[in-house]
């Protein structure tokens, strides 16, 4: 029975930042609870223009990777098709997995595993090549909420609950009422063939490689964080055939504010092999 509590409580220490009625009555007294910056401006481990080239760089390249399959959208868009074309290489002709578009393009892969941390479950681990430092290398993929906005039946025994500096919470966790909330949304807000985020992180096979960052495991004693988080709004001129990339929507579809990610950035170089590890509550200058 004592063995029993002390797992119980273990749980609940682990997981109560992340229940939202503890949360709105200890989010005063606990500073702990948010990732506490001083400004705003010091989350930026990167510059957004970073973030932004890179999220595009790789973005172009699965898109080009599935050329035949984007025949719908650039049908539409005619001068996007013609800027296309003059990148499509002979060799883009073969039609390559998500990873080895990720490889060819970064210059690493990261995939979920058995983490390297005893009671940890899954994490996420640098499959091949290597990662410099300062390195966007995966992203939070998830249901978007505003402050006010109905998470509290989502946020049952949800581990996967990343909240922002402004209090924005994102939601993701992949299955049971999480997974038909942020599917429902993503169907609403399609436009035609213009789907304006990716589902398939919800699967086994997501194709975009990078939404994984929900499955990085929180640093311990004895394995220090090697990547941060780092928040993102997706601008205005994000081009829109590339928008079906994006593992984040927005629970709310009147607002017009800009979408918000999170990608998880390296504080060092990693090899290939290495498991990667966050620390959720303080920022690393």
């Amino acid at each position: 029975a004592a063995a029993m509590l002390r797992e119980l409580r273990r749980r609940w220490r682990s997981y109560k930042y992340r229940f939202v009625p503890w949360l709105a009555l200890n989010l005063r007294r606990q500073r702990r609870t948010l990732r506490y910056v001083p400004e705003s401006s010091q989350d930026k481990v990167i510059a957004d223009e970073d973030v932004f080239e890179t999220l595009l760089k790789t973005f172009k390249a699965l898109f080009i990777n599935s050329f035949t399959k984007q025949a719908d959208i650039l049908a539409i868009l005619p001068e996007v098709k013609c800027q296309y074309l003059e990148l499509l290489t002979v060799e883009q002709q073969h039609v390559s997995s998500p990873e080895e578009v990720l490889f060819n393009t970064l210059g690493f892969t990261v995939s979920r595993d058995r983490s390297s941390l005893a009671s940890a479950g899954t994490g996420v681990f640098v499959t091949k090549g290597f990662v410099p430092k300062g390195t966007v290398v995966s992203m939070y993929p998830g249901t978007v909420y505003r402050k006010h906005e109905p998470i509290f039946f989502q946020s049952l025994g949800n581990p996967f609950i990343f909240r922002c500096i402004d209090g924005v919470l994102i939601d993701g966790n992949d299955k049971g009422l999480s997974r038909s909330v942020y599917r429902s949304c993503s169907r609403r807000d399609q436009l035609g063939p213009f789907q304006m985020s990716d589902e398939s992180w919800l699967t086994a096979t997501p194709q975009n490689p990078l939404a994984v960052g929900q499955y990085v495991n929180n640093c311990s004693h004895e394995k220090a964080a090697n990547v941060c988080y780092q928040e993102f709004d997706v601008p205005g001129h994000f081009p829109v055939e590339l928008k079906q990339y994006l593992p984040n929507i927005v629970y709310s579809h009147d607002i017009e504010s800009h979408l918000r990610c999170v990608v998880l950035v390296t504080l060092r170089d990693i090899k290939q092999g290495e498991e990667l590890f966050s620390n959720y509550y303080t920022v690393v200058s």
